[in-house]
């Protein structure tokens, strides 16, 4: 049987359109708290479940017996403000109502997007109840309001599964720290995050893994998720000097060029320069890592030795040690140096989550921290539409260098 719809025969609409244009006229809102259109909005909800209710009893499988029965009444919650809510009943309470469900107090996905967006923006709970009883006049718990950012949670894990492409370019790998209350206790954990480019020059966020501390062991872990999501080979990752990263990249992709991440290693030299030694042990160590060549950057790294290696022998030792590691853009053409040569790429996407989280002291629990970094993140990728800027040049480079890796793969698609 079709459903009944629209406004009930019994609805003084002629008195309710005098009332809402005088209301109108006055300034009051059509929405929110004592919103012009709840009454409406009530009708119109509880005249569609009636219809629910009589398609439910004149359905040929239920017994003839079975009648109405009265009422339930509840507060339900939306868009268009607070209202009681009447919903049919029948004797045998078999009826389950589609349209506003027995135990469901929050109407519509309208409202429940806007807390999501709201959350997704840092706004605490309590900031967004507050808004929320500004806007639509009604309190909302933050039990409630958790139990609605938690309907992402299912859509974090299909998106932290979903299949890869089988050659990445470029990858760059980090983690970033943030504190979480666990057993009344503030515990530290690592978010690590990879950002890709395919060969198609398109960016992506592969993926967001949570652990207790960033370490090799568990990078070995995230890339053989990669691995096992469809991820074949990558030409060129860019990471920083985590003990044993390295390794663990080698181990699950061979083949691929590791570029230690320059500015990461000027930063922990720095560590050990006294202020007064800086910008003249700078100045030299520019030459190296600035220089055109590879042979040109070992000179002079042997003048930086003669200059400062008696006075900073751990700094001097630890850029021969990483050599190999830090020096491999050498043999890349400018433009590929640029991207590679640092991991200012992820780290600028560490930023931009920064200004999102920057008020949270400790999230309240592991759920919540990577709720909000996922939909900090979504948004984010939103402006990856483009490839970046000379990523045909980059290309033709890469094709030259790489020729037989980019050919195997170039026709795959997942």
């Amino acid at each position: 049987m079709k459903k009944q719809q629209g406004i009930p025969k019994d609805f003084d609409f002629e008195s309710f359109s005098k009332e809402a244009v005088d209301r109108l006229r006055q300034g009051e809102d059509l929405n929110g708290k004592d919103g012009i259109l709840t009454p409406l909005i009530k009708q119109i909800l509880e005249s569609a479940l009636e219809a629910e209710l009589s398609d439910h009893l004149s359905d040929n499988d239920k017994p003839a017996s079975n009648r109405r029965n009265g009422y339930n009444r509840k507060q339900v919650k939306s868009t268009g403000g607070k209202f009681e809510l009447s919903t049919p009943r029948d004797r045998e309470g078999s009826f389950e109502p589609a349209l506003v469900k027995k135990r469901q107090t929050i109407l519509g996905t309208s409202l429940e997007s806007k807390i999501i967006g709201l959350y997704s923006l840092g706004m605490s709970y309590k900031d967004i109840r507050d808004h929320v009883a500004e806007m639509y006049g009604f309190d909302m718990s933050q039990g409630m309001l958790s139990q609605i950012t938690d309907k992402i949670l299912p859509e974090i894990q299909e998106w932290q599964c979903r299949p890869l492409k089988p050659l990445y370019a470029f990858v760059w790998m980090d983690a970033i720290r943030y504190r979480v209350r666990e057993d009344g206790n503030v515990v530290n954990r690592a978010v690590y995050t990879i950002i890709g480019i395919d060969p198609e020059g398109r960016k992506d966020l592969l993926g967001i893994y949570l652990s207790e501390n960033e370490g090799a062991k568990f990078w070995l872990q995230v890339l053989n998720d990669l691995n096992m999501r469809g991820v074949k080979d990558i030409l060129i990752a860019s990471i920083d000097n985590l003990s044993g990263f390295k390794d663990a990249i080698e181990a699950i992709f061979p083949k691929t060029e590791v570029q230690l991440c320059i500015v990461h290693q000027i930063r922990n030299s720095l560590k050990y320069i006294v202020w007064k030694d800086s910008r003249d042990f700078l100045i030299d160590l520019k030459a190296v890592y600035k220089a055109n060549t590879k042979r040109q950057a070992e000179e002079n790294l042997e003048i930086l030795d003669k200059n400062w290696g008696k006075k900073y022998p751990v700094v001097i030792r630890s850029w021969r040690n990483n050599w190999d590691a830090l020096s491999q853009y050498f043999k890349y053409p400018p433009d590929i140096r640029r991207v590679v040569y640092t991991t200012n790429t992820i780290e600028g996407f560490h930023r931009q989550l920064r200004k999102v989280t920057k008020t949270k002291g400790a999230f309240a629990s592991e759920n919540a921290l990577l709720k909000l970094i996922y939909l900090a993140s979504m948004r984010i990728v939103e402006n990856w539409k483009a490839p970046p800027g000379g990523w045909r040049s980059s290309m033709q480079q890469l094709n030259i260098l790489f020729d037989d890796r980019i050919t195997k793969y170039q026709n795959d698609t997942v």
